[in-house]
């Protein structure tokens, strides 16, 4: 038998379950499909390396759909100053005292919002899902999805919202293109334990072969970024806690103090943009519309803001009582998220790019450059805002 829904979700994670969690409230009839089991979590478990820095726009989300005090109650570390540089005494920092907020955004594991989201998920009834089943078989039939899991259940709806990742199935079956390239660069993600006490700034350093950047989290332990050639982070992984430890104490700035590594990972960094934010029945949202240089932590908090988008259109749609799968109604959200996307890639790809040329003219007026916006308050402020999804524009 075949179960007829109005929405169906592919892909259960931070961003699919935000989706299903407000869609929920509407009353709309909701299928939410997770091919992996989900994760499990206990305060005595070590830091999982998938760590996001939520900014306080997504954390109101979270509060907006019930699931923050679940999140909460796991295990967050808030932060209050964020500071980049190149060479010492010519550095940009942002506090939160400027914008009046406790904090600037939290230090949260992955793996803790998507379960936060999914015990808010409970209370509804409306909502069903799959966990632990992949699609097996999916085709468009008139004006509805056909998809068939692996346990050969079948579910039907006229819109699928797709968040199943970078790799995104549906977009392919969409029909829908991809812009991007690979940044020639790896980046290892490294979860230590700190000498020094815990800290609520997050920082990093540009080095031409990449930046160096530290995350804060909870009890002396913290998140080191490290970001260098394929080879160099091949070569690291295959190091020993030990001997990863005297690199990292060889190749970070004296400020991280002493360290010991409790594991690693490591990934490359690609950017990936798709050219259509919808088609035949099929919206994207999160990593499966566009994928982000991971430089200031901007891809959790980009999917948030798509989530946030998609629900406002669909929630006007149906108390208009228009078809929430057309064309007409998801070019609204394309055209409100895209172009915002877009300028943030190509906002971190320039500061990017601008400091891995090791030419000294160039380096002295990124430096000044940085000395002076830390001086510009108006600037340095708007900038913050749109950072932290405070502002829709940086200026």
């Amino acid at each position: 038998m075949q179960q007829q829904k109005e929405i169906i979700i592919v892909g259960g994670g931070m961003v699919g379950a935000a989706c299903a969690v407000e869609l929920a409230k509407l009353g709309l009839q909701i299928h939410l499909i997770e091919r992996s089991p989900l994760p499990h979590f206990c305060h005595d478990m070590p830091y999982d390396l998938r760590i996001s820095a939520v900014s306080v726009a997504s954390v109101d989300l979270l509060k907006q759909l019930g699931a923050w005090q679940h999140i909460e109650a796991m295990r967050v570390c808030p932060y209050q100053g964020l500071e980049t540089w190149e060479i010492d005494g010519f550095s940009i920092s942002f506090r939160s005292e400027q914008l009046n907020l406790s904090e600037l955004g939290y230090m949260v594991e992955n793996n803790v919002i998507q379960l936060g989201l999914w015990k808010t998920l409970t209370q509804f009834e409306n909502v069903t899902t799959s966990v632990g089943f992949s699609v097996k078989q999916s085709e468009k039939c008139g004006e509805n999805w056909q998809i068939r899991l692996e346990n050969d259940e079948v579910y039907t709806a006229p819109l699928v919202i797709a968040a199943d990742g970078a790799n995104s199935q549906f977009r392919q079956l969409a029909g829908i293109g991809l812009t991007g390239w690979q940044y020639r660069q790896n980046c290892m993600l490294i979860v230590v334990n700190t000498e020094l006490p815990q800290q609520d700034t997050t920082w990093q350093q540009f080095y031409p072969t990449g930046p160096r950047a530290f995350l804060p989290l909870c009890n002396h332990q913290a998140c080191l970024v490290w970001y260098d050639s394929p080879q160099k982070i091949r070569q690291l992984s295959t190091l020993s806690a030990e001997k990863l430890a005297e690199q990292i104490h060889h190749y970070f700035p004296p400020r991280l103090g002493k360290v010991s590594v409790q594991c690693a990972g490591s990934f490359e960094l690609i950017r990936r943009h798709a050219q259509h934010y919808f088609k035949q029945g099929v919206v994207l949202v999160g990593d499966s519309a566009h994928t982000i240089n991971p430089l200031a932590g901007q891809g959790v908090n980009l999917g948030f803001k798509d989530v946030k988008t998609l629900l406002e259109v669909l929630e006007s749609a149906v108390k208009n009582q228009q078809n929430f799968a057309s064309d007409t109604v998801l070019k609204r959200y394309q055209r409100q998220r895209k172009a915002d996307n877009l300028l943030m890639q190509s906002a971190m790809d320039l500061f990017y790019k601008s400091f891995k040329e090791d030419i000294l003219p160039l380096k002295i007026a990124r430096n000044v450059a940085l000395l002076a916006i830390n001086r510009a308050g108006f600037v340095k402020k708007q900038a913050l805002k749109y950072a932290l999804g405070l502002a829709s524009l940086p200026f």
